[in-house]
């Protein structure tokens, strides 16, 4: 309720009115500082806040134009006489100020109304930003949905510039080196002048169009962009009117993070524009000369006219995130500065269909690549994680588990309570039902007219009517349906829980000794609820908590940046060179002149200009860099090594002796916002006095229902204290003050909650500390709501193990390529939760625990201290060598009550050649070192010497031996986080929801197989596929149409073969476990449970079911993938997809390269099948092109899609990609592939995908020569080798 002027004491004379305004997609926020005070005492301008609908055509054209012209009418007129009707330009006489926050960006990206554009790219890459890194971002997503492209036509520009990478790659004889500015050397190979009259003419084709915008991404052109800048002015004279340059985007190497940057920001700068342009006719023409500045995605404002579409993705979370870590994160009432900083912070917002959170602890964190709507952003943003769990998150019990999200119910039609035909019951239905959001102060603004209050009795008939649908699956403790409604928040909440951890604990940050700051519409409702689930004892909500997006622009900094791409050796035997410290301060002088130019022009004032200067450092022969800022003006050199030290331990755990590069140098120039005055000490506590109390509420909590007081915050003084259970009303806010806790308001009008802990608890003892026996401890009863939330805390914990062995691993096939996985198993073996990393682990490290469990029960046993590692795919369930398991028991009082493995495929294991994937091997012993059973750790000590023994003819031992110790690292992560659980919970309780969890994952298999009879009218399902050298995959599944139970009958199968494509048993079984998983219909948990209704018959000494020596390298990696082909057919899932991972590997005596390559996917009923994408039992990531060119002795000729390889029908199969490579320098080039020789299959009708071809080309006959599925070949300078890979089959016949 705004203040009427009356009320108010003017300001003589009087300042101008400032604006912050923060265009959300649901409501405009608005926050403004007007020419009065409120007392005459005051010479402060006061504060004030309102709130519009962001879209409401009826009423206005723009809501900031709107919100300005009513402020100012309401408080303008009474002092100037100015009138501000509605319609003419809006008098800027008495603006001061406009910031804003806005989602026009976002929505066009969100709602695909973006700018029709066409992309101009070097010739062989016309699809690469479509092809992006190749993974998938769900794995048991059947309708694989991938990150779209926002360009309408692709022109490929027949130009290529050569990165000479080492002194073996000299330029070709007519092309001179040419020194960049990172003093790497390129020569133009291909040359931009002759294909510029072809180019015109594709150029004006696309204007007579109506094309008028245009992305420019050629390759290395961070290094070398004449010829992005001879484009820009081609296009320039043909009246393009949005012209981007990849190398003004982000001048940094990676050409597929700067192409999809820079065709982001070509499809969503105009929308920018646009929206400018109508926000500028809303004003007279002293608007020109008004300061207007936007937030940015980093945190940073910037003029108007600097504004770009890449830049505005996080617009409104970024002013939040200002807003609480300058109101959060503060000096105690009367602390001085000097005294140890403040606690950090967590900001937690949680709007209406998702959460952000976020962590501050005195600097902006910042994160150079993140995703949003499927389109990943290469530019500075801040580090915000966003969760799909918000008010609008959908509630639904799935196989007696209770579940939310991440399906949202949207604003249509909303939840329940929205009062809209077709209503989805959500966890705003939860809050009114429960009594946490009183409807009576919330806008009525919902039912057919618009103007009816919120729907509290309709939420909790739904829940009601949900329970009785159910109510054979549910326990009495769910009988009524507030306590139904109550377990769904508790479910949510703990879903918001785990990013939180993933900020905290996955980074080794006490998470107790955090403030959570909560804002947003809903995060006040959940604030202490979460508190009290994670430990911290702080809540601090903001009394502008509801417009705290809006707040935080006013206390914004204005931001200049510039980064600029190096290639330099910044330390080398620990000492600085003076010729590289003059070019490195040359470098940020220039860098710094420019950053600083920017925002002179912009009016700032230079002598209030702060100057930060970064360095992108990274360890030589890794690809983990670290941005570092400069500590230390007086010795910069070992100022940024020890920054760099420091955030690369705290980042991944350990440190390296080894070189340190430089990537990039950056500077950030800042004019410093405005921060809030020092907090005072309130007056005493006092408890809230009873005319603060505006009303009563029923309103439920754990204990059940409770009458509560319901205070408003503004009839609050500092001082007053509120305990709980309560409701504290803000103006766009409930602050629900859970039982226990207690509210305090501060000197300026905020509330900080305190939250009891369990403390009053002894401290958490070690993992191996005595507890209750789970044996001699009642069995507690099944409760769904604990069954959800262990769900969440079981896998949470195998993801903080993947966190952690990523962090802490060393070499790019864990940390960059992430081919590994990481579970925890229960103390015999059973798999519990395996986190979703690559699909051919799941469910086949639970045989490499249960082997070691057996194996050392009959030699000498497993003490505590012990850790165990295999590999042996035969006899020790591994998958193939290179995968090598690291096993971890967790004991209490001398018994193994759990285990945690960790799973990783190391790069080098020895072998006959490069990479250990031969293509060509017929025994084990040629992939490389087998180990069935060895300490790695024994009685707490590392095993080096064992373990180096046994690796013997490894080419990196000392990556082998760090990943390990990730791996070792990873497990020891999982282990403190069971010692936790089972604090927080009992062992007893622990150990029983173990086991119920894999009962659930049982339920949800059979129900899954009972409804394939139902569904089929059929109980038997078979299927027979061939591999490329004939050996049948045969197999028929038997069901139980009344139980569920099924028989996986391998029979038929061909026998094991002389090649390497065997595949060890653990293999059929995580194919089994996969496949299930993509077929179920809902989130089926990855445990033992899933195939305890599976009976899995294979004939012994077959392909499947290979001998003890056979070689096996190839199954692992072909025919896994064959395997779901066979699965899937049977059950007429969908078409085959390209059933191989297309395993490339090329390398000589001074190194060696390894990567899988996408294919097509196969079509459905439902669904086209994606291109160029990895599928099924892999979803590692490629390097990009310019990243490989940089690193190692090829040319990257063609990255692209193999159009029309995908197999016609109604439903189309995804095509293919092709991929040539030319080495520079003699090398060894090895390809191990499938279905070279039998096309991927199509389904009703649907035909089959185009079989992959392997051929090389040689420099000296220019022969196309055809080398089959499997080969390794030399090839030497100008060479090619070109890698076809299969398409997708189709669905249906072609109408």
């Amino acid at each position: 309720m705004l203040p009427p002027p009356t009320s108010l004491h003017a300001l003589s004379p009087p300042p101008p009115f400032h604006f912050c305004i923060d265009r959300g997609g649901t409501f405009c926020d608005v926050v403004a500082t007007i020419p009065y005070s409120s007392s005459p005492s005051s010479s402060s301008p006061l504060t004030i806040t309102t709130k519009l609908l962001s879209e409401d055509p009826s009423s206005y054209s723009d809501a900031p134009t709107e919100a300005i012209r009513r402020l100012l009418s309401l408080y303008d007129t009474p002092m100037s006489s100015i009138a501000y009707p509605r319609g003419p330009p809006i008098a800027t006489k008495n603006i001061g100020s406009i910031r804003m926050g806005t989602t026009v960006a976002t929505n066009a990206l969100l709602e695909r109304k973006g700018a029709p554009n066409v992309l101009l790219i070097t010739r062989g890459f016309r699809d690469l930003l479509e092809i992006g890194d190749q993974s998938r971002p769900n794995i048991f997503d059947l309708a694989i949905q991938k990150p779209g492209v926002l360009y309408d036509e692709v022109i490929e520009v027949d130009e290529r510039v050569q990165l000479l990478s080492s002194p073996s790659s000299s330029p070709p004889p007519s092309s001179p080196a040419i020194t960049t500015i990172t003093g790497e050397q390129i020569c133009v190979s291909a040359p931009l002048s002759p294909c510029l009259p072809a180019l015109t003419a594709q150029l004006e084709a696309c204007r007579a169009r109506g094309i008028s915008a245009v992305s420019i991404v050629l390759m290395h052109s961070y290094l070398y962009p004449d010829h992005e800048l001879s484009l820009q002015k081609l296009c320039a004279s043909l009246n393009f009117s949005q012209i981007t340059l990849s190398h003004q985007t982000m001048q940094s190497i990676r050409i597929v993070n700067r192409g999809q940057t820079t065709t982001a920001s070509t499809y969503l700068t105009p929308s920018i524009t646009s929206y400018l342009q109508s926000f500028r006719s809303g004003f007279d023409a002293g608007l020109s000369t008004t300061p207007i500045t936007f937030m940015r995605s980093d945190g940073g404002l910037t003029s108007v006219d600097d504004f770009q579409g890449h830049q505005a993705i996080l617009s409104g979370p970024a002013g939040g995130f200002v807003g609480y870590a300058k109101t959060s994160y503060r000096v105690p009432p009367g602390g001085p500065a000097s005294l140890s900083p403040p606690p950090p912070c967590i900001g937690f917002d949680m709007g209406g269909t998702s959460t952000d959170v976020s962590r501050y602890a005195g600097s902006l964190p910042h994160v150079f690549e993140t995703t949003t709507a499927n389109i990943t952003i290469a530019t500075p943003q801040l580090d915000i994680t966003t969760v799909a769990a918000g008010g609008g998150s959908r509630l639904m019990l799935q196989s007696g588990r209770l579940v939310v999200g991440p399906e949202s119910a949207g604003s249509h039609p909303g939840p329940i309570c929205y009062r809209k035909p077709g209503g989805l019951l959500a966890v705003t239905d939860a809050n009114v039902a429960l009594g946490r959001v009183l409807p009576s102060r919330f806008p009525s603004i919902f039912g057919p007219t618009e103007d009816q209050p919120l729907d509290a009795a309709a939420s909790l008939a739904a829940f009601s009517s949900l329970l009785s649908s159910n109510a054979s699956t549910l326990p009495s403790s769910l009988a009524l349906p507030e306590n139904l409604a109550y377990g769904f928040l508790t479910v949510a909440n703990e879903a918001m829980c785990r990013p939180i951890r993933s900020l905290t604990q996955m980074r080794g940050f006490d998470i107790t000794t955090h403030v959570l700051s909560c804002f947003g519409g809903a995060g006040p409702q959940h604030a202490c609820a979460i508190a009290k689930i994670l430990g911290m004892r702080t809540v601090h909500v903001h009394k502008y908590a509801g417009v705290l997006s809006a707040f935080g622009l006013s206390l914004s900094d204005a931001v200049a940046e510039v980064i600029e791409p190096a290639s330099e050796r910044y330390a080398r035997n620990g000492s600085d060179d003076a010729a590289a410290a003059s070019i490195r301060s040359k470098r940020f002088a220039d860098l710094a002149a420019r950053a600083t130019d920017q925002l002179v022009s912009q009016g700032y004032d230079a002598s209030l200009i702060k100057v930060e200067k970064y360095l992108n450092l990274r360890y030589e022969g890794t690809d983990a860099a670290v941005m570092t800022q400069c500590a230390s003006a007086d010795d910069m050199y070992s100022a940024y090594i020890a920054g760099f030290r420091k955030n690369f331990k705290s980042e991944f755990g350990f440190d390296l002796e080894r070189d340190i590069l430089v990537d990039d140098y950056r500077v950030r120039c800042v004019v410093e916002g405005a921060s809030p005055p020092a907090l005072v000490s309130p007056p005493p506590p006092s408890p809230a006095p009873a005319s603060s109390v505006v009303c009563t509420n029923r309103t439920f909590f754990e204990t059940g229902w409770e009458t509560v007081s319901v205070y408003d915050l503004e009839l609050l003084s500092p001082g007053h204290v509120v305990r709980g259970p309560a409701i504290i009303v803000q103006s766009t806010a409930t602050v629900v003050i859970e039982t226990g806790c207690v509210a305090a308001i501060t000197s300026e009008g905020s509330i900080t909650i305190d939250v009891p802990s369990a403390s009053s608890s002894p401290p958490p003892p070690s993992p191996s500390s005595p507890s209750p026996d789970p044996d001699s401890s009642p069995t507690p009863t099944l409760d769904p709501i604990k069954l959800s939330v262990f769900g969440h805390r079981f896998m949470g914990i195998a993801e903080s193990m993947g966190k952690t062995l990523q962090r802490t691993s060393v070499s790019v096939n864990v940390k960059e390529r992430l081919d590994f996985s990481c579970a925890l198993f229960d103390a015999e073996g059973g798999l519990v939760a395996n986190a979703p990393h690559i699909p051919v682990h799941l469910g086949a490290m639970q045989f490499a625990v249960k082997f070691q469990k057996k194996h050392w029960a009959e030699h000498g046993g497993i003490k505590e201290g012990d850790v165990l590692v295999s590999n042996h795919p035969q006899l020790a369930g591994g998958s193939h060598l290179p995968d090598i398991t690291v096993m971890t028991p967790v004991f209490r009082d001398g018994k193994i009550c759990f285990f945690v493995a960790s799973r990783a495929h190391h790069a080098d294991i020895g072998g006959s050649c490069p990479g250990s994937m031969p293509p060509n091997s017929t025994s084990l012993a040629e992939e490389g070192a087998a180990i069935v059973a060895c300490k790695l750790v024994e009685n707490g000590d590392f095993q080096e010497a064992r373990i180096t023994e046994l690796l013997e003819g490894t080419r990196n031992l000392w990556d082998n031996i760090n990943d390990l110790q990730a791996q070792v690292a990873a497990n020891n992560a999982g282990i403190r986080l069971i010692g936790e659980l089972i604090e927080e919970y009992s062992l007893a309780t622990v150990v029983a929801y173990m086991g119920y969890i894999q009962d659930n994952a049982e339920l949800a298999v059979r129900s899954m197989l009972k409804e394939f009879v139902r569904t089929t009218g059929s109980s038997v399902a078979s299927a027979v596929e061939y591999m490329d050298d004939g050996t049948p995959i045969a197999l028929k599944v038997s069901i139980d149409a009344s139980t569920g139970d099924a028989e996986f009958d391998f029979a038929g199968t061909g026998p094991q073969t002389i090649g390497n494509r065997n595949a060890p048993v653990a293999i059929t079984h995580s194919a089994v476990i996969y496949a299930l998983r993509c077929m179920s219909a809902t989130d089926v948990p990855l445990n033992q449970g899933c195939l305890a209704s599976i009976n899995i018959s294979i004939p012994a000494n077959s392909i499947l079911n290979p001998s003890p020596g056979a070689a096996v390298v190839g199954g692992n990696v072909t025919t896994s993938q064959r395997l779901v082909d066979v699965i899937l057919k049977a059950f007429g899932a969908c078409a085959a997809s390209q059933g191989c991972m297309n395993n490339l590997t090329f390398g000589n005596d001074d190194f060696g390269y390894y990567e899988t390559i996408a294919g097509g996917h196969g079509a459905g009923p439902t669904w086209d099948g994606q291109n160029g994408v990895h599928t099924h039992m892999t979803n590692t990531r490629i390097t990009d092109p310019e990243i490989l060119e940089k690193r190692y002795p090829v040319l990257l000729r063609e990255f692209s899609l193999r159009r029309g390889s995908g197999g016609a029908g109604k439903r189309k199969g995804g095509d293919g990609t092709t991929r040539v490579i030319e080495p520079l320098v003699d090398l060894q080039m090895n390809i191990l592939s499938e279905r070279r020789a039998v096309q991927p299959y199509g389904l009703e009708g649907g035909e089959g995908g185009a079989r992959g071809l392997n051929i090389i080309r040689r420099i000296s006959d220019g022969v196309d020569v055809n080398i089959g599925g499997k080969a390794s070949c030399k090839l030497g300078r100008g060479d090619r080798l070109t890698i076809n890979t299969p398409g997708g089959g189709g669905w249906g016949k072609q109408e």
